[in-house]
């Protein structure tokens, strides 16, 4: 088992730690927090060991999982990277684009690993059909909340966006050709209202919208590519797969006929892939510790998490144009 301490016992801080005494692939050891009077009470309620110095935690662990602000995201990694620890941190992977690839860097140059914490990657309805996404040419994604202060001192591209700026890079083989957004701060200092269409090297194009201001929630992305329409509904675990081909000579009573200009005839028909539950941040944890044991590529790479940052950072930057 993996030896692991966890920086930060905010609200997801408390999921991770609870999520790492129960793994069967990580012995908890502790967590720091530098608010003393939070961190006493979740000792004392939880029973996990309370660490008062963060370098006494690294040095009696094997893996670090930063799971505080954003802000101190860069200097918290450091540190656990020059010790020798592997980490995983929590998306964004860091505030600026310099700060990522230092990481990236200082990974390679430790030889340690590190994964960033995408966890709708892990998302069973994603998970379902993530084979079967190929080659989209057009994606659209809506990724709606009601209001949380917490989070709000970010702009919503960096709070949600980025969840989906992540999952559409991992199925578009393809680099960003160009950017075009509009944000609208409506309660926060920072937008809280944003849409950006992205387009690709290959011709793909991506419509996302994010809003923390919403009278519900809604996480739901549409994949579109040749022959096929997939859907998935992050958060009700959903997934709906409609897929064409050549339709037969001597179709049957039920058979969806489509016919175009040209005369072509394709049958409509749908696929029910099978979702199996499970807790998607447990599973980006121990896939981790996977990676770790075989010696292979973490699922998402600090590379990743740097590519996600830095096209969120570019639609963050076309607001201001």
């Amino acid at each position: 088992m993996l030896k692991v301490g966890v920086l930060g016992a905010g609200h997801l801080g408390k999921i991770h730690l609870r999520l790492l005494n129960e793994s069967q692939k990580y012995e908890l050891i502790g967590f720091y927090d530098p608010d003393e009077i939070n961190a006493e009470k979740v000792a004392e309620e939880f029973g996990y060991t309370h660490f008062e110095n963060i370098n006494k935690l690294m040095d009696a662990v094997d893996v670090v999982d930063i799971v505080t602000p954003t802000l101190s995201h860069f200097e918290c990694a450091k540190k656990a990277i020059e010790k020798g620890k592997h980490i995983f941190i929590e998306k964004p992977i860091t505030n600026t684009l310099e700060e990522a690839e230092g990481l990236v860097q200082l990974i390679d140059e430790n030889q340690v690993k590190g994964q960033v914490g995408h966890v709708e990657r892990f998302n069973p309805a994603f998970l379902a059909v993530a084979n079967t996404i190929e080659a989209p040419m057009f994606i659209e994604t809506h990724r709606l909340a009601e209001f949380n202060p917490r989070g709000t001192d970010v702009p919503v591209v960096l709070d949600l966006m980025i969840h989906d700026i992540d999952v559409i890079l991992s199925v578009v083989n393809s680099d960003v050709k160009q950017i075009n957004a509009s944000g609208v701060s409506v309660i926060s200092k920072s937008p809280d209202i944003a849409n950006a269409r992205i387009e690709f090297e290959n011709g793909c194009v991506a419509n996302l919208t994010a809003s923390r201001i919403s009278l519900k929630n809604m996480r739901k992305s549409r994949f579109f590519q040749k022959d096929a329409y997939i859907s998935v509904d992050f958060l009700e675990k959903k997934v709906e797969v409609v897929k064409m081909k050549d339709a037969p000579e001597a179709p049957g009573d039920f058979d969806m006929i489509l016919q175009n200009a040209e005369g072509e005839r394709k049958q409509i028909y749908f696929e029910n892939p099978e979702i199996t539950m499970n807790n998607a941040i447990l599973d980006e944890l121990e896939t981790f510790a996977d990676a770790i044991q075989n010696n292979t590529t973490p699922i998402v790479s600090l590379k990743q998490g740097t590519n996600a940052l830095r096209v969120a950072l570019q639609i963050i930057q076309s607001f201001k144009k």
